[in-house]
């Protein structure tokens, strides 16, 4: 009997060591998920960060303010639309629909408001960088990974997802303000 208990005490003793083991395995997958997340926030606000910047001085770049609003050949949208459109996207679809703002977007306005001061789409933008920074950088592991509060071009996206996509958005627009600077002037 004695030897019955000893050896039911070993499987129980060998059993929670065992599970121990398997919870500090999934503590430690846990941490490094968790480690990893925390460090696609910091690097997703850095890029916007350094991308709206860049964006900021190719503002700064134009000579002629006036130049912000014209456009050539078959390129359709002034350089200045192009930014109210990523100030208006933006401060929609992560101050709005992420931070909960309160921003109202008005897409149509994003491409036919004309003559709006230099000054004026640079502080929209600086007031961006810093919208973003704070909500990425406030988004758990766990909200990272939701799905986007609203339609986002296909069903069931996740916030980080939708973050990449705008990403790359600012990018694309960033490289058209660019290119219409240097073709102008």
């Amino acid at each position: 009997m004695n030897g019955d208990v000893a050896h039911c005490s070993k499987v129980i003793i060998l059993n929670i060591d065992a599970w121990i083991a398997s919870v500090f395995v999934n503590l430690g997958d846990l941490i490094l998920q968790v480690n990893n997340m925390l460090m696609l926030n910091d690097v997703l606000a850095g890029f916007y960060g350094r991308d709206l910047r860049k964006l900021i001085e190719e503002v700064n770049l134009f000579k002629s303010e006036d130049d912000l609003w014209r456009i050539q050949g078959t390129v359709k949208n002034p350089a200045g639309n192009l930014v109210l459109h990523l100030i208006g996207g933006l401060n929609h679809l992560i101050g709005a629909t992420l931070a909960k703002s309160g921003y109202i977007r008005n897409r149509d306005e994003e491409f036919t408001r004309k003559g709006v001061k230099r000054e004026e789409l640079t502080s929209g933008l600086e007031e961006l960088i810093l919208l973003i920074n704070r909500t990425i950088n406030n988004l758990t592991p766990e909200q990272m990974e939701k799905e986007f509060p609203i339609f986002f071009d296909k069903p069931h996206t996740s916030v980080s997802y939708v973050l990449i996509q705008l990403l790359a958005h600012l990018n694309y627009h960033l490289g058209q303000v660019n290119y219409i600077r240097r073709v102008l002037e």
